[in-house]
């Protein structure tokens, strides 16, 4: 697998329904970048999955990547529920229709190029680069609202 890359991502929502952006923190060794966008209407856990979803498409080839998220529902969906989903023919266990399906199909297909190792910590909590994050999906709501 190729070079060692990590993620911090973040989705941020003002209202949910609302307002929503998301950002990326990729780094590679000294290298950074950061990336971020907005939708005028989404929502939080949209905006948590397309993060995630940005910053491998970023990726020019297969890596190992290390994600971190604040987020529980991508992490446990990624990790826990994806597979069950996909055997049910996207369906919960409860037998609904999975929500946001078409980010989670975007997510697995890109998971299948990296070697993915997750990690979830607590948002809002001084940990310096998912800050960043959270200041770059802000970004994005604010950047919509001022066009």
């Amino acid at each position: 697998m190729g070079k060692s890359v990590e993620l911090y991502t973040d989705g941020a929502c003002r209202g949910n329904p609302g307002k929503g952006g998301w950002g990326v923190l990729l780094r590679y060794g000294d290298i950074e970048r950061e990336l971020y966008g907005g939708e005028p209407e989404t929502t939080n856990n949209r905006m948590e999955l397309t993060a995630v979803i940005m910053g491998l498409k970023e990726l020019k080839r297969p890596c190992q990547v290390r994600i971190t998220t604040d987020s529980k529902y991508v992490l446990q969906g990624i990790t826990e529920w994806l597979d069950g989903w996909k055997k049910r023919n996207w369906k919960t266990a409860a037998k609904k229709p999975v929500l946001n399906r078409d980010l989670w199909e975007r997510l697995d297909r890109l998971a299948q190029e990296h070697e993915l190792n997750w990690r979830w910590v607590k948002g809002h909590s001084g940990h310096p680069e998912n800050e960043k994050a959270d200041r770059l999906a802000n970004r994005g709501i604010d950047e919509l609202q001022a066009n």
